[in-house]
């Protein structure tokens, strides 16, 4: 396993989905906000497909959608070195057939990707606005994954409506206070929610996650907000239904 690895890298498993992943405490290490929007989005189970999953840090969507679907499934991903991280995952997984990740800007997509071609876009992106009054983290691949340094909400939709046919579909996983933002963006750009589910921590918190579902020129009604999604019992174990996500049905 060590030929996989680089620094301070170290090699996860992704226990209930019989995959491994290279992660890095100074470069990025995923959260519980991937395995919930891999969980969340639904994809077809053929392999006809074609699934882009922006902002793909060190690759962990697109192994976990893996698991649901046949379909080829591109990682987009700005930091070169996490791109490098996930090409490393797909190889130490064997899933090169299925699975790729490319360097890049996702404002540069459309440059290399035909537009209106892609079935499922996904993303975990970066959650706060880069306001100059915000602290950024002084790790400079973390300040990028969390902080608008390179996109915003706006481009992000510009983006994923671009790339989607008529009918596709988005998932993406963000922070509740940016709710209102997130659904004047994706009416600009013609992406029409349908879905959403809130997360909470434990039960009488606060929501501090949110997933949502939207179609490109979908049509305004049939919105719905699913039941909440608590993470945390108050023995501060995972509740099954997490639990499940993380370790499988047998957890």
């Amino acid at each position: 396993m060590e030929k996989w690895i680089q620094g301070d890298e170290r090699i996860d498993q992704l226990i209930g989905h019989e995959l491994k992943i290279i992660q890095s405490p100074s470069v990025f290490s995923f959260s519980l906000d991937a395995v919930l929007l891999g969980d969340f989005a639904q994809v077809p189970k053929h392999n006809r497909a074609k699934i882009i999953d922006l902002c793909a840090g060190n690759g962990v969507v697109g192994l976990l959608l893996s698991k649901k679907t046949t379909s080829s499934i591109m990682g987009i991903e700005l930091q070169s070195r996490l791109a490098n991280m996930a090409e490393r995952s797909i190889q130490m997984n064997y899933l090169e057939d299925q699975l790729s990740v490319v360097e890049g800007n996702i404002n540069d997509t459309l440059k290399w990707i035909k537009k209106d071609s892609i079935d499922v876009v996904t993303c975990n992106p970066p959650y706060f606005a880069n306001e100059g009054t915000s602290i950024k983290n002084p790790n400079s691949h973390l300040a990028i994954a969390r902080h608008e340094l390179h996109t915003n909400l706006d481009e992000l939709m510009k983006v994923t409506s671009g790339l989607l046919k008529m009918n596709g579909k988005a998932y993406f996983v963000h922070r509740p206070d940016r709710l209102l933002e997130i659904l004047d963006a994706m009416k600009r750009h013609r992406l029409a929610p349908k879905k959403i589910r809130f997360v909470y921590p434990k039960e009488n918190k606060e929501a501090n996650t949110l997933l949502i579902e939207a179609i490109k020129d979908g049509k305004d009604n049939g919105f719905r907000i699913l039941p909440p999604l608590i993470v945390y019992g108050r023995d501060n174990e995972y509740l099954p239904e997490v639990k499940e996500m993380l370790y499988g049905k047998n957890s």
